[in-house]
């Protein structure tokens, strides 16, 4: 649920602990904006982005980000997603731990077709 949705009282209380806790305002926003960046494919702003964000409480998640940073950028301009193949493997991953020390190869081979 977005900001925008809050009610009142809510709307008042993150006002509260906003101006209580800057940093955690910056980090909110910076979050808000990231959000934006990947769900529109923003590469240009991924710099600068980065930049703010190594200075805020996501310095951690914008280390890592920066420490591939031609991937993220790639990620961001390109058409391509491999979700489908990550969620192929999740799944796969998941019915293995279901069945770990239960069953047999033939068993999960089942399962495999079954659940398909």
């Amino acid at each position: 649920m977005g900001r925008d949705h809050l009610n009142r009282a809510d709307a008042i209380q993150v006002a509260r602990i906003e101006a209580a806790l800057p940093a955690l305002a910056t980090a909110r926003e910076l979050t808000d904006r990231f959000t934006d960046m990947v769900r529109n494919a923003r590469e240009n702003a991924l710099a600068a982005w980065l930049d703010e964000a190594e200075e805020s409480m996501l310095s951690s998640f914008a280390r890592g980000l920066r420490s591939d940073q031609a991937a993220v950028a790639a990620a961001l301009r390109e058409p391509w997603s491999n979700g489908q193949t990550e969620g192929q493997i999740n799944r796969l991953k998941t019915l293995k731990r279901q069945m770990y020390g239960r069953a047999n190869i033939d068993l999960l081979k089942a399962r495999l077709v079954a659940a398909s």
